[in-house]
């Protein structure tokens, strides 16, 4: 299995500070950003990574990574992303770099306390489809929010709902089978401008196929001041996704 890690936009939530540099190359506590989803695909056993990345600092990620070393890599790949296109838009520049293999996507701004070991050996062993991570939140209402029936099979994605039926939210790590890239083709962009990853899922939900695992340990994002503090002192407090594990 192949590892993406999604690292682009415009950071625009977090300026002035991306106006020097791409927001995943922040300090999360002692280490960049884009350290922390790349040390989640490495514990998994995922050695095989691309970075889709974007803006104006994209050198800056070949400057800090290479080809890799540093995570016991013998390279990574890069592209770029032109614009802010969506979720789904980076996804698609990563077409030929998985050559028809299953990829494990992981957002880049995600952080997690443990690893997704168990679920990325669960879809190894799953036969077609896809698998996405959730958590419980107490407050659903601000993401894509999952119904599951009793086998772990979504049955339901609805974006931001205001009532929401669960409170499982879909966190920023995705696992998918080829189909996703002919699925993406099929989207149209949301009101918003972009394609969004919640229309993918739902393409799988559709078919019968979109498994799911609940996440253990603590998850956040750090796309915005208040996360990024929260991410840092999370870090700070309990580690995540440690070099050293």
């Amino acid at each position: 299995m192949k590892g993406v890690v999604l690292a682009g936009g415009l950071g625009s939530r977090l300026y002035p500070l991306t106006k020097v540099t791409n927001k995943h190359l922040l300090p999360v506590f002692d280490k960049p950003m884009i350290y922390y989803p790349i040390q989640c695909l490495v514990n998994a056993g995922i050695t095989d990574i691309l970075i889709v990345t974007g803006g104006n600092s994209a050198g800056h990620f070949l400057q800090l990574l290479g080809n890799g070393a540093d995570f016991g890599l013998q390279d990574v790949s890069y592209t770029y992303q032109q614009g802010e296109g969506g979720i789904a838009d980076a996804l698609r520049l990563a077409k030929h770099f998985a050559d028809g293999e299953k990829i494990c996507v992981v957002l880049g701004d995600n952080i997690i306390e443990k690893n997704i070991s168990r679920a990325v050996k669960d879809f190894e062993r799953q036969e077609r489809g896809a698998k996405i991570l959730l958590k419980k939140v107490e407050d659903p209402h601000r993401f894509g929010v999952a119904t599951v029936d009793r086998n772990g099979r979504v049955t339901k994605i609805v974006e931001k709902p205001k009532q929401p039926e669960t409170d499982l939210a879909v966190i920023g790590i995705y696992l998918y089978d080829a189909r996703v890239f002919d699925f993406i083709e099929k989207l149209s962009p949301s009101e918003r401008g972009e394609l969004e990853i919640t229309d993918v899922n739902n393409f799988y939900v559709k078919d019968g196929t979109l498994t799911s695992d609940v996440l253990d340990g603590w998850w956040t994002d750090a796309g915005t001041f208040e996360s990024l503090y929260r991410a840092s002192t999370m870090v700070r407090e309990g580690g995540a996704n440690r070099m050293d594990d």
